[in-house]
């Protein structure tokens, strides 16, 4: 990596590797529905959170113009645990739905890891399922979460080098931060990941080559952490007060980075675009 001499950081932007994975999910999608194998996707949603009914309803509209059937149960926030877990079984028993997605946050008590299994791997489009994460640890086929996913689909689509590499992922979450470095360690960067607990983080993510914030804390990367010229990929989406989207990392670190997603517009329309295309594989893989 180069060092960045004070010009602003390069900018990686998502939408158009975002264009280009919805056409090629919608022209698989048409040729399956022509089978007579119409492509569904079924969203199951047990919260009031505003944020994440935004998510839900971009969801839906995204999938609408590949072609792809998308039904919503909505539980309510006071589901059961119990009825959630039926929910999903009963999707994943259905021969005529293609993929299952399990939104977040759930009511108090349940837990993603421990509903997700419900959720059958041929079918777990997002990666939930404990044994889909064993799964890509191990280097068998599965469905990687799509967010994890997108950080290495857009490194490779704007030509960042990563093997011989060294990638720090700031954070350690199964929907994120452990699977990335997964898939990381796949493409043969030498891989670190911090967490909560990590002594002096500046001194860990200012070594990275290319840096992957995934923490939810806006903000946290500021230019200490970022060695002059490395390559940094912010996957935050927190809401502001004013209810704009900010990142995890600070924007002044533009002027030490040589490249750096923008929040909104990376990582966000990568990962609704693989989400999609991963209800198509699926698809096709039970036509």
């Amino acid at each position: 990596m180069t060092q960045n001499q004070g010009s602003p950081a390069r900018e990686l932007t998502g939408r158009e590797l975002a264009t280009a994975i919805r056409t090629d999910a919608a022209e698989r999608a048409a040729a399956l529905a022509a089978r007579g194998r119409p492509v569904r996707l079924a969203v199951v949603t047990a919260t009031d959170d505003e944020a994440s009914a935004w998510y839900v309803r971009s969801i839906v509209n995204a999938a609408g113009k590949v072609g792809i059937e998308c039904e919503v149960a909505d539980l309510g926030p006071g589901a059961e645990v119990g009825e959630i877990r039926d929910r999903l079984e009963a999707l994943s028993a259905d021969e005529w739905v293609s993929g299952i997605i399990l939104q977040t946050p759930l009511p108090r008590g349940a837990k993603l890891e421990d509903l997700a299994s419900s959720i059958v791997p041929a079918k777990d489009v997002d990666g939930a399922n404990p044994l889909s994460l064993g799964r890509l640890a191990s280097g068998l086929p599965a469905f990687a979460p799509a967010t994890a996913e997108a950080v290495v689909r857009l490194l490779d689509h704007h030509g960042i080098p990563l093997s011989g590499r060294h990638a720090v992922v700031v954070g350690r979450s199964t929907v994120v931060g452990k699977p990335a470095a997964h898939l990381l360690l796949d493409r043969d960067a030498t891989v670190t990941v911090c967490h909560s607990r990590t002594a002096d983080l500046p001194a860990v993510t200012s070594a990275a080559d290319v840096l992957v914030a995934a923490v939810g804390r806006i903000g946290l990367i500021t230019p200490d952490h970022v060695r002059p010229g490395a390559v940094v990929v912010d996957v935050g989406t927190n809401q502001t007060e004013d209810g704009t989207l900010a990142g995890d990392v600070d924007p002044t670190v533009a002027t030490r980075a040589s490249a750096l997603t923008p929040v909104p517009g990376g990582v966000g329309p990568v990962t609704t675009a693989l989400l999609l295309a991963h209800t198509v594989q699926a698809a096709e893989s039970l036509a």
